[in-house]
């Protein structure tokens, strides 16, 4: 599995977020919140779905499992002066990603991030950087089908 390496511009999305961790996982709870208010978006920019982590800047120093990042549920929006009520802003900074396709059921997902984490990384000529890491879901994500396909952006710099 070999990613693709791009440029992100900066992003502005909008949507809802929670605080969770890989043991406690809220996933479905956030976004069982969020989609049936989307629509309520009225300024975004295409259909595609954001799965952002936002993780202290040591997560992933020494990983526990029980240790709380904050998840949003969100799209992305031309701009941010009309939010609806009980959403939030995020800015996804401009910088350097991998990004990998995860092909198969979203619950299979964990093995892609193994991979990327154990294997990939450590093995790239790339350090992971402290900025919000991201999947994409668009047109091919089907969430359990195993012919799913989502995009998952990891942060990254150059090692020195």
């Amino acid at each position: 599995m070999k990613p693709r390496i791009e440029m992100l511009s900066e992003k502005q999305i909008v949507g809802n977020k929670i605080s969770m961790s890989f043991a406690d996982n809220k996933t479905y709870k956030l976004w069982s919140g969020f989609m049936p208010r989307r629509k309520e978006i009225t300024n975004s920019v295409n259909a595609l779905l954001f799965s952002v982590e936002v993780y202290d800047p040591t997560y992933f120093n020494e990983f526990d499992p029980t240790k709380e990042f904050e998840k949003w549920a969100a799209v992305e929006v031309s701009d941010t002066s009309d939010i609806p009520e009980g959403m939030e802003t995020l800015t996804l900074p401009a910088g350097k990603y991998a990004v990998f396709i995860h092909k198969g059921p979203a619950s299979e997902g964990p093995r892609t991030y193994q991979y990327i984490f154990q294997t990939w990384l450590p093995n790239s000529e790339y350090l992971l950087d402290d900025r919000p890491h991201f999947a994409l879901m668009g047109e091919k994500y089907k969430n359990e089908d195993p012919s799913s396909e989502e995009e998952i952006w990891v942060p990254i710099r150059e090692k020195v």
